[in-house]
């Protein structure tokens, strides 16, 4: 490697949440970063940073090996198609070509958002794309840091917005007293950069949860104390969650995937602890610093 100009860290999904923390983690840190857009217009921004920009379709294997050459890593994500019946053979088509062209390229690390759930070979809904996609890259035989991360706290948003308009937070997850790991997404970046300036030669495990296990109540009181007027849970049962999610674009196969998963979060089956070759991880940024950013936005 020249020295004096270093190979590039490549980051997938920048226009989403993980990848922009990962990549902004990396370029804060003063690392030189690629990003990979399916669109030019979504590199813009990162190119003004000094990012370069590789435009790739992930289902297109060469346009992948050409994003992935001549780099010291990688952080991949496999996107679901949550608006597709065959979402789950897309995403194993996704994972498949990621895993060639990362041989192909000769990519010497990556790092690979999952999420907790992947060990579980059945009843995870969902998870098992993310499953799927840990099965490919192993496969593929380049060492991977699988990063399982846990129940995005950014997943309450359109909850919150709900509860400040109607004094109630709809909630999937149950009973509403129970503790669950969760993680801000700028976590997981921060995490994924972490764990791309190592350097492998096997695969590993990292599961990353937040500062401490949150329940919905704990989102509800946050989000009370912001507006200074009570917020109530609202538990959600499962014969209303398909009409909840109506306006949501899930497919059939999507809504099956969806409850799947939630019932398994809720009745236990999928445990951040119950892998024990995972290493576990905390992020530092605490739910009420993420409620408060989404009630501030929402208002």
């Amino acid at each position: 490697m020249n020295a004096c100009f270093p190979l590039p860290y490549v980051v997938f999904g920048v226009s989403g949440r993980t990848g922009a923390a990962t990549a902004d983690a990396l370029l804060r840190s003063g690392h030189p970063v690629r990003v990979v857009v399916r669109d030019p217009a979504n590199g813009r921004p990162w190119a003004e940073r000094g990012a370069e920009v590789a435009v790739a379709d992930l289902t297109d294997l060469a346009s992948m090996v050409g994003a992935l050459g001549g780099i010291q890593g990688a952080y991949v994500v496999n996107p679901q198609h949550y608006h597709r019946e065959d979402l789950f053979e897309t995403a194993d088509l996704i994972a498949a070509i990621t895993a060639h062209a990362a041989v192909a390229a000769g990519v010497p690390r990556l790092v690979a958002l999952s999420s907790v759930g992947a060990d579980r070979d059945s009843a995870t809904g969902w998870i098992g794309m993310n499953r799927r996609f840990e099965q490919r890259l192993a496969e593929a035989g380049v060492p991977t840091a699988f990063l399982r991360a846990a129940y995005f706290m950014e997943n309450w948003t359109p909850m919150v917005g709900q509860a400040m308009r109607g004094g109630a937070l709809p909630s999937f997850l149950a009973p509403p007293q129970r503790p669950l790991p969760m993680v801000a997404t700028v976590d997981v970046g921060t995490a994924a950069a972490a764990l791309l300036l190592q350097e492998r030669t096997e695969n590993s495990i990292v599961t990353l949860s937040g500062p401490d296990d949150y329940a919905p109540n704990d989102v509800a009181a946050i989000i009370s104390a912001g507006l200074r007027r009570p917020v109530d849970v609202a538990v959600l049962p499962e014969t209303e969650w398909p009409t909840a999610l109506a306006d949501a674009g899930f497919s059939r196969a999507a809504l099956a995937g969806f409850t799947d998963m939630t019932r398994s979060l809720n009745n236990g089956h999928i445990d951040i602890a119950s892998d024990p070759n995972a290493v576990h991880w905390r992020g530092t940024t605490s739910l009420e610093q993420v409620m408060q950013g989404i009630v501030a936005s929402t208002n």
